[in-house]
């Protein structure tokens, strides 16, 4: 019985370690794959680095349109850009001019 005694005695001194050991291995698993971890921080910022591209690029966009708009107001009408509205919409045409017809859906209004 002596040995079962010893291996009850030095497991008491083995089982601290091991708990603690255990605990320090999830806290460590969890901080690099949990919910809040290190790689859902970089998958995150790489969300926002796709989300401030395309915000860039809708904000020239609407920065164009915006343009193209100004041009249309009476106090800074553009003729050129005028004339090509009137003829997108209301199909209008010189008569010295050629006309190809293209079998694609008109253009959205």
């Amino acid at each position: 019985m002596g040995i079962l005694s010893e291996l009850k005695r030095r497991a008491g001194d083995v089982v601290a370690p091991v708990i603690g050991f255990c605990a320090v291995g999830y806290f460590a698993y969890h901080s690099i794959e949990g919910d809040r971890g290190l790689v859902a921080w970089m998958r995150l910022h790489e969300q926002i680095r796709t989300a401030q591209s395309e915000l860039e690029g809708l904000q020239a966009e609407r920065k164009g349109l915006e343009r193209r708009v100004s041009l249309l107001r009476p106090e800074s009408l553009d003729r050129d850009l005028l004339e090509e509205r009137v003829r997108i919409v209301l199909n209008y045409a010189r008569a010295d001019e050629i006309t190809i017809l293209d079998r694609q859906a008109p253009p959205a209004r």
